[in-house]
């Protein structure tokens, strides 16, 4: 998945306006009569429900219009050029690559954002006559179109973002939740790019938007694993979902030490946040730990008692088995409430 491309775009010139006179028979001295220019072609670009990724920009360099036509005679008007519109998938930010400002944020269907303005068609010697000067040899040249580097950010529109190390089951959670069917497999990185999936409600409210982002490992922020690539991908959230598992863990280790392993797994995944974006580690939280069908229910108790004696709520559930799935909907649901 491509999520970030930088492209140089050139807007066309404005065509120049035309000098030129009348030749007409019988009339040798004829009037002023050079056209004006064209506009040169605009670049747009414009966000699109049905694309997901930036992968058709991959390779290209940029894209420049074309410049509008020259002036004719006879007042002939230059053709205008046609612009160009870019598609970008719904959530793309748009930055110049120069000074890394946003310029704007398609985080809704059909946003349509001229990022470059063609260049205005030169006006023909006609527009310049006067009694004083009755043969203008004078016309303007076309304005230039204008020119940028710009990197387009995509950024994906969900109200919930799924975290936790690799393999902790996010994907599967994701697929039980949703009707997703994001690939899964027994080895990390499985999930190489986010995915997303629709939680209808039956209570006719909106539906939730949950995405899965690729797992996180300590030291991402400094560049291991899968590094901080995906996190930009939570910062539209409202709700963070910490998946811990206890799979990263001794399972013959007795409950109590099994929960000291799981709340330093916590205890990374937030730092790892922190160091990327303070603000992430403040937003409303959810913790769960899954692939409790590894543990006996006497370890399940013990980890409970250690969470809550730490002042820390935590849903545990299996998405394998589906067991407790329905405690984790009611509860995204109350908390984006």
């Amino acid at each position: 998945m491509i999520d970030e491309v930088t492209l140089h775009l050139k807007a066309g010139n404005g065509g120049d306006g035309k000098v030129s006179f009348r030749r007409e028979k019988f009339v040798p001295r004829g009037g002023p009569d050079g056209g004006d220019g064209g506009n040169g072609g605009s670049i747009y670009i414009k966000s699109d429900s049905n694309l997901k990724t930036l992968d058709q920009y991959s390779g290209k360099k940029g894209f420049e219009a074309k410049d509008g036509q020259s002036g004719g005679q006879s007042k002939k008007h230059g053709g205008n050029s046609p612009d160009i519109v870019l598609y970008v998938p719904v959530g793309t930010q748009i930055k110049d690559a120069d000074t890394d400002e946003v310029i704007a944020d398609l985080d809704s269907p059909e946003m349509n954002y001229r990022i470059a303005s063609g260049g205005r068609g030169g006006r023909g010697n006609w527009h310049f006559r006067s009694s004083i000067n009755t043969t203008p040899r004078t016309a303007e040249e076309g304005t230039r179109g204008e020119e940028k580097n710009i990197i387009l950010n995509l950024k994906v529109i969900a109200n919930v973002g799924l975290i936790g190390f690799p393999n902790a089951g996010k994907s599967t959670i994701l697929s039980v939740l949703t009707k997703a069917k994001p690939k899964i497999a027994d080895y990390p990185f499985t999930t190489l790019s986010p995915n997303l999936g629709v939680m209808e409600k039956s209570d006719r409210k909106p539906a939730m938007i949950i995405a899965d982002i690729p797992g996180l490992i300590g030291g991402a922020s400094k560049g291991k694993g899968l590094g901080t690539r995906f996190l930009k991908h939570i910062e539209r959230c409202k709700l963070l979902v910490y998946v811990l598992s206890p799979e990263f863990t001794d399972l013959e280790n007795n409950g109590d030490d099994i929960a000291k392993a799981l709340l330093s797994q916590l205890n990374t995944i937030k730092a790892e946040l922190k160091t990327f974006n303070k603000r992430l580690t403040e937003l409303p939280s959810i913790i769960i730990l899954n692939k409790i069908d590894l543990l006996s229910k006497e370890k399940r108790d013990q980890i409970l008692n250690i969470f809550i004696n730490n002042d820390i709520d935590i849903i545990i559930l299996s998405a394998a088995t589906r067991e407790n799935i329905d405690s984790l909907k009611s509860a995204l649901i109350n908390k984006l409430q």
